[in-house]
């Protein structure tokens, strides 16, 4: 049975937006049962988890003598060990894995700046005149991605890895109100958001924060 790793004190405060929450929702997709290690924000930076992950960061994934870290290609390895995330189709397999890579390397980097200065950048003297910048950045993903979807559930046929991906990543818009102006791709997130595979890992990384919360 594999083991992940996740944060045992989440900041985004049991919101499901951590990169765990991907390769649970992968997992909980394919019924592949799992074991998690927490770990702190100091053991993250330690030799024994930097041996797992270079560069101190979660998630990790361990089955017996396969260690892998990058959350992508944590869920890229499950989706090819397991049917339900990867067409058969050989064409419609690689389109599927070129819009993993897009969600990752196209969609997700202006968000994660956008959400980066909003959380941390909010007292600085330089944020109202950066932040549309970075908004009209994310604008510019958003719009060009209802061609994909609005006729459609998803984004290639079924539902795929590369849906996982994309809907995760789009989630990390959901405090932003940036949503809120493209409704083809608000229900398209909200449609990954209720199959139960994603509840059943929400409910699982939810349940850390809890934790972590009542003892503390």
């Amino acid at each position: 049975m594999p083991t992940i790793t996740a944060f045992e004190s989440s900041p985004d405060r049991g919101r499901g937006q951590a990169r765990d929450m991907r390769v649970r929702w992968a997992l909980e997709e394919v019924g592949q049962s799992y074991d998690v290690r927490l770990v702190s924000f100091a053991a993250m930076k330690q030799p024994a988890h930097r041996a797992l992950h270079p560069f101190g960061q979660i998630p990790t994934y361990e089955d017996g003598d396969l260690t892998l870290f990058e959350s992508g290609a944590i869920v890229l390895h499950i989706a090819e060990r397991h049917d339900g995330l990867l067409p058969k189709d050989a064409n419609a397999r690689s389109r599927t894995i070129a819009w993993m890579f897009a969600a990752l390397s196209t969609v997700e980097p202006p968000i994660v700046e956008l959400g980066m200065a909003m959380l941390f950048e909010r007292d600085r003297s330089w944020y109202a005149e950066r932040l549309p910048s970075l908004q009209e950045r994310v604008r510019t993903r958003l719009g060009e991605l209802p061609r994909h979807i609005s006729n459609a559930d998803w984004l290639d046929g079924a539902f795929s890895a590369a849906d996982l991906m994309m809907v995760t990543v789009l989630r990390r818009l959901n405090t932003s109100g940036l949503l809120d102006e493209y409704p083809d791709i608000a229900a398209y997130v909200a449609r990954g958001e209720v199959r139960p595979a994603f509840g059943r890992a929400f409910e699982a990384q939810l349940a850390v924060f809890n934790a972590a919360s009542h003892s503390g």
